[in-house]
């Protein structure tokens, strides 16, 4: 049941990992609270009760056995929450006034022509639509990315390749009606190079990899740069609705109180529920003051309802046991640590990584403390992958976090 080298872990090909299988799914745009519910009780009855949100928001659980990850995705297959095939990546906000396009059906074209297509594509191969609303996805990576934007004629998709909003290679633009033909002459492209991504065709023969039909204009101005989005707290929705976004303390919690979160939710009116990137929920649809009476109970239950919470500044993978890999208990320290932190800004403050593989942040953090066989090694300034300044022993690092990270300690 194990994922091969290289692969993504799936609904139906999960992946082992230190507490048994794990399985992953891309959610739904609109799921109900009824079967979000029922999602958190096969969990809890086919794994260990785990469930994650992603960075990319996608939906993860843990825990499961050979024996019973068959039967948990085919509880999930007949709640009808997962989609399957190359992951196709939205915005979380649906029916946000504030976007130019409703990507919800564009996205589901895609899907089918894909399918029909039957491109063998590398497992990370992964694309973004992005309606230009509230919440935009420029800080996701992806090996194609289209992002709406209005012009005198109406809304069109700018096209680029190969990485987040800031690195990605401008391509062009589109009408809206060339998505479904553009995207899949790109993927064709990306299939005829084998187990290729992107990336891989842009190092190796450029833009000239790409050849697309002739509704691609060839205006190659990168896209401006948006304030990064802020999902806790309150959204305005359309006819005096809202939907609340909370998150998940470092990525994860009991399905148990996930279900009921959303129960309160439901007694609320709630009626979409969606996992959102930077491991957050959205709670969709409700009024105003229904949805402050949530907040409180999302907060009773330890959900992240404050923007400035500091767990919000600190990401932690897993760690040991339930990594393999994992050599610190991670999410155990990120936890005290977060009890110390304090005066939260922007950005990601503290990294707290089982391994030098840094699989949740792999970029630089202010502070990063990974796992060694050495005890906790100490980063200032950089990466999970960096040779720590320092190391200390995980029983001592909460009273230790001042010391060795002064500057981060208060910003944190």
């Amino acid at each position: 049941m194990s994922a091969s080298r290289g692969a993504c872990p799936t609904l139906f090909t999960p992946m082992q990992t230190g507490d048994g299988l794990l399985a992953r799914i891309v959610p739904a745009d609109r799921i109900t609270p009824a079967r979000f519910i029922a999602f958190c009780a096969a969990a809890e009855q086919h794994g260990n009760g785990t469930i994650e949100v992603s960075a990319r928001g996608s939906l993860q659980v843990r825990g499961l056995s050979a024996q019973s990850a068959p039967l948990f995705a085919a509880d999930t297959e007949h709640l009808g929450i997962a989609v399957q095939g190359l992951p196709i990546i939205t915005n979380p906000l649906v029916s946000d006034p504030a976007a130019p396009v409703d990507v919800s059906e564009i996205a589901a074209a895609l899907r089918a022509a894909i399918d029909a297509e039957g491109l063998t594509l590398a497992p990370k191969v992964s694309v973004i639509v992005d309606g230009g609303g509230t919440l935009h996805l420029d800080a996701l990576a992806a090996d194609v990315r289209l992002r709406a934007i209005n012009t005198s004629t109406g809304p069109c998709f700018q096209v680029a390749l190969s990485g987040d909003a800031a690195t990605a290679t401008p391509l062009g633009s589109i009408p809206i009606s060339g998505v479904v033909d553009v995207v899949l002459d790109l993927l064709r492209a990306i299939a005829a190079r084998g187990d290729a991504r992107a990336a891989d065709l842009l190092r190796s023969e450029g833009l000239a990899a790409f050849q697309n039909r002739s509704c691609l204009r060839r205006d190659v101005s990168r896209p401006k740069p948006r304030p990064a989005p802020q999902i806790i707290g309150l959204h305005p929705l359309r006819d005096d609705r809202f939907a609340l976004g909370v998150a998940l303390a470092f990525g994860h919690a009991r399905a148990d109180v996930l279900a009921e979160l959303v129960r309160a939710a439901s007694d609320r009116r709630v009626s979409v529920v969606r996992p959102a990137p930077d491991r957050a929920m959205l709670l969709i649809d409700v009024r105003r003051a229904d949805a402050i009476v949530i907040a409180r109970e999302a907060a009773r239950l330890d959900f992240i309802v404050r923007a400035d919470d500091p767990r919000q500044r600190i990401v932690a993978c897993p760690g040991r046991p339930a990594c393999g890999s994992g050599l610190i208990a991670s999410r155990a320290l990120a936890a005290q640590i977060a009890g110390l932190a304090r005066s939260p800004s922007g950005g990601i403050a503290v990294h707290v990584s089982g391994c030098r593989k840094g699989c949740a942040h792999p970029g630089a953090a202010a502070l990063t403390i990974v796992g060694t066989e050495r005890g906790c090694g100490i980063v200032h300034n950089g990466s999970a992958r960096a040779v720590p300044n320092a190391y200390v022993n995980p029983a001592d690092i909460a009273s230790e976090f001042a010391r060795v990270a002064p500057s981060e300690a208060a910003h944190a």
